[in-house]
């Protein structure tokens, strides 16, 4: 799996309506009209994601590793 950063996934979730509601420490909390699930991005300056926590959150937003 292509590895990216909190900050790399924020702007693609941003791209495909994703909406930023608040950010909570180093989280960036975001939700999506029509949609109920509620996304937890941790961004850590540059530091890429673990593998799994990438999985679960382009499986959350319904995102393939294609649209990295």
């Amino acid at each position: 799996m292509k590895v990216v950063s909190g900050k790399h996934l924020c702007k693609i979730l941003e791209s495909r309506g994703w909406e930023l509601k608040r950010i909570q420490g180093s989280h960036h909390i975001y939700t999506q009209a029509g949609n109920p699930k509620i996304l937890t991005v941790p961004v850590y300056g540059n530091q890429d994601l673990r593998k799994g926590t990438l999985g679960q959150l382009l499986k959350d937003a319904n995102l393939t590793e294609k649209d990295l």
